[in-house]
């Protein structure tokens, strides 16, 4: 079983939270499940669904199970969700770094969502409203979020990509990535991974605005800012866990 969460001593409950634990870095299979946490696939399977009927965890399209809606309902009503707590003032301070629209995104099944934006006040800008959804197969957020899934989620995500297994692997090398009209034409973004429990990429940082100011190499104006916010906030994280 994946250690990776402190045992309570209840079996059942720590293995529903190694279920949990193993759907945080995205969606995953059955068969996945089993390999992630080391459970018999009887009791992965019993787990998950008795998890889906109380909305904590759901499909995507592909039957693959995802966290549930459940878990943003219950990290809403307590408002101490510690990833956006923390990154919301790196966020402004990115924004004012940069002169640019700062987001931050989740992995929710199919698609990455803005949890969080700091916006330009002025300006041409890529405004993206905390909440929308957008595309996996586009965007440097989408690459982040992608990047350090196992070989075979990559190679699934990537058919109809805007991005290639190559540039994921640069990706992963220089730990940030850029996207030049991907999403949208005439929109430029850089973004860089957020780790959580593990190592685990849990969240992108990004800043997005028009070609005209980020350039075609966005990458070379902004990524030392990018990768330096989305450090902040994983320091931060990891501090908050071991208060």
């Amino acid at each position: 079983m994946d250690n990776s969460s402190p045992s309570s001593g209840v079996g059942v409950l720590d293995k529903t939270m190694s279920v949990l634990d193993a759907l945080e870095s995205g969606p995953a299979s059955l068969a996945q499940l089993v390999r992630i946490t080391g459970l018999a696939r009887p009791t992965a399977h019993r787990l998950a669904v008795a998890l889906e009927r109380h909305r904590m965890v759901s499909r995507d399209s592909q039957g693959r199970f995802v966290l549930g809606p459940r878990l943003g309902e219950l990290s809403i009503a307590t408002g101490e969700d510690r990833l956006l707590a923390v990154s919301t003032p790196v966020l402004a301070q990115l924004r004012d770094l940069t002169g640019e629209s700062a987001q931050l995104y989740r992995r929710q099944g199919d698609v990455r969502v803005c949890v969080a934006a700091a916006e330009r006040t002025s300006g041409l800008r890529d405004t993206v409203p905390v909440g929308s959804e957008l595309p996996m197969n586009a965007g440097s957020a989408a690459q982040i979020l992608l990047a350090w899934e196992d070989a075979d989620r990559i190679r699934r995500s990537l058919r109809g990509a805007h991005f290639t297994a190559q540039s994921l692997t640069q990706v992963r090398r220089r730990r940030w990535a850029q996207s030049v009209g991907e999403r949208e034409q005439g929109v430029a973004s850089v973004s860089a991974p957020i780790h959580g429990p593990g190592g685990r990429v849990i969240a992108a940082v990004s800043v997005s605005g028009p070609i005209e100011r980020l350039t075609r190499s966005p990458g070379r104006l902004h990524a030392p800012a990018v990768t330096a916010a989305a450090e902040k906030i994983t320091e931060a994280l990891h501090h908050t866990e071991g208060m």
